[in-house]
């Protein structure tokens, strides 16, 4: 990289760089239309003093990320080799687990860098990028792997497309080409993956410690609803758990083949559990008017979504997806309530939750309650990413 621009930051949002926030924002770029993605930026302060240096990558977050707030420290391979050492350092009990082979080592600003996280899938590592301006450090990134760690394959996808869309392309970058799917195991139980096929590889690992609770201590005997299920990984562990019967729910037709295949993997007769592809909405009307209960419901939207009559955003429209479910959990029922969206705290959640069983004339009591788990690393400056929240409700006897 040749050139490195200076960009003076305005004495109210200093101090917050000085601390330690990582994500280059929008009030600090002015006029980003002549930047080229990738190139380095040196923050200062009204001053002239160097607060600390990033790169321009346009994501949703934001534009960049500061990644030393050492004045000398070169932005080259060694610096991202240190920074995917430590991080693979961290992870050792995970690679030294026999039950868990699939998990977050490198998770962007958590570790030191953001705009890309790195994942291991027994021996095969996936690295996701977020931005264009990361993307033109691949090769450090890449080389760094390589130097690290022995692999069986090295994959990549990009997820930076102007208008949003994920890049469509097989993303093998070095080793054996992976044979799909990939049979991984959490806690014990088997996941199906894929690398080479759109945007998700068929689990999201910063659920894993909800999963097992769900399993160990929830489940037995009960009759489970799982809403947004998308490849079925709670139900899952909720029929491995000993659940009555799970009933899966999503509106993508791909859910029914992803979740008939989890099962399978795990040797569970899936005729047993019932997979639905249908709007979650217009499942709870459904419900409702059959008059179904469930001992445990659970809720994990996307932040934002949009299906043909309505869009779903958890800012706006999760209290009110929660009062669906509490109509259709039984007394004594669990609500396993959770969100990924960065836009709002435990707190606000825990306020939707509230407002609604207020609404719906209902008690309950907080059984407890998750955010991400330990690899996937954060730190305190960025709270935002700490984005997982996950509480686990008892719709009590009124």
């Amino acid at each position: 990289m040749g050139t490195e621009l200076t960009i003076k930051v305005k004495s109210n949002l200093a101090n917050k760089y000085k601390e330690g926030y990582p994500l280059i924002t929008k009030q600090v770029m002015n006029d980003t239309s002549a930047l080229e993605e990738g190139v380095l930026i040196n923050l200062v302060d009204e001053n002239h003093a160097f607060i600390g240096k990033g790169y321009y990558g346009k994501q949703n977050k934001g534009y960049g990320w500061v990644l030393t707030r050492v004045k000398a420290e070169k932005i080259d391979q060694s610096f991202f080799e240190r920074k995917i050492k430590a991080a693979l350092d961290k992870r050792k009990s995970f690679f030294n687990d026999k039950e868990t082979t699939a998990f977050r080592v490198f998770n962007g600003e958590g570790d030191g860098i953001g705009g890309f996280t790195i994942d291991y899938f027994d021996g095969y590592y996936l690295i996701n990028w977020y931005s264009e301006g990361i993307y033109t450090y691949s090769d450090h990134v890449v080389t760094s792997l390589k130097n690290l760690v022995e692999y069986k394959a090295i994959y990549q996808k990009k997820r930076f497309r102007a208008d949003g869309k994920f890049i469509e392309e097989d993303g093998f970058l070095a080793g054996e080409r992976g044979q799909f799917p990939i049979i991984v195991k959490e806690n014990g139980v088997n996941f199906a993956v894929y690398f080479n096929e759109e945007a998700m590889v068929g689990v999201f690992l910063d659920q894993r410690d909800v999963r097992r609770t769900i399993r160990d201590k929830y489940a037995k005997g009960k009759t489970v609803l799982n809403t947004f299920s998308y490849t079925g990984a709670f139900s899952v562990f909720a029929a491995l758990g000993g659940a009555a019967k799970t009933t899966s729910v999503d509106l993508a037709n791909r859910s029914l083949p992803k979740t008939i295949e989890q099962f399978s993997v795990n040797g569970i007769d899936y005729e047993a559990h019932d997979i639905i592809v249908m709007d979650v909405f217009h499942y709870f009307k459904y419900a409702g008017k059959k008059n179904l209960k469930f001992d445990m419901v659970i809720l994990d939207p996307p932040s934002f979504a949009r299906s043909k009559k309505f869009t779903f955003s958890a800012e706006k429209d999760y209290k009110n997806l929660l009062k669906e479910a509490i109509a259709i959990t039984e007394k004594n029922g669990i609500i396993v309530a959770s969100t990924n969206s960065a836009s709002f705290d435990m707190k606000k959640f825990k306020g939707f939750i509230d407002a609604a069983f207020k609404e719906s004339n209902g008690k309950y009591r907080i059984e407890e309650e998750f955010s991400l788990p330990q690899d996937f690393q954060t730190i305190k400056q960025f709270k935002e990413g700490n984005y997982l929240k996950v509480v686990f409700i008892k719709k009590l006897n009124d």
